[in-house]
């Protein structure tokens, strides 16, 4: 949901929130984002982990960063995301503070608040902002939706007892049941 008051909101007033206070800030909008819940943060917690261990064994380069952590996604003042985790493969779009561009992996975990959100705006602006994969993590609902962006576009929706293919790492599978 938008926070009310100014017509358009930019990096500063994203930056300048009140401790304690989080949004995100899409288009000009500020929108509130709610605490998480336990169920929320296991799966933030769970798939981090198994996403960093994949990555350290094969000692490769990305970095994976959960929530809260921004993102700047196209690199211009009106755009500043908190995906629960981002996967990030170019070093040189890091910065002290987050990320400048898109990520190569986001994954966003469902709460009730948060739905509209990632099911269509978050879905457009990663998709355009050049992100390569994107999953939807519904725990409500026991799915994950996949989505690969770029030459190969496709889009698959799983259940947490399958065996999920990550696009962007070769040889990774992930069952989220396995996670909790």
């Amino acid at each position: 949901m938008p926070l009310p008051h100014k017509q358009v909101y930019t990096s500063e007033d994203y930056w300048n929130l009140p401790d304690g206070q989080r949004a995100e800030l899409i288009d000009g909008k500020l929108y509130a984002m709610a605490p998480p819940n336990r169920i929320h943060l296991e799966l933030v917690m769970e798939l981090s982990t198994t996403i960093r261990q994949y990555i350290k064994d094969l000692r490769g380069d990305c970095k994976v960063y959960p929530s809260p952590f921004a993102v700047n996604l196209t690199a211009n003042d009106k755009v500043w995301v908190e995906p629960d985790i981002s996967v990030i493969c170019d070093k040189d779009k890091l910065s002290d503070r987050g990320c400048e561009g898109a990520p190569d992996w986001i994954i966003e975990i469902v709460s009730p608040s948060s739905s509209k959100n990632d099911y269509a705006i978050k879905l457009f602006k990663y998709r355009t902002a050049g992100v390569r994969e994107y999953w939807i993590v519904n725990p409500m609902k026991k799915a994950v939706q996949t989505y690969i962006f770029g030459d190969e576009e496709d889009s698959d929706l799983f259940s947490f007892d399958d065996e999920i293919p990550v696009y962007i790492f070769d040889g990774l599978t992930i069952k989220i049941t396995d996670l909790l």
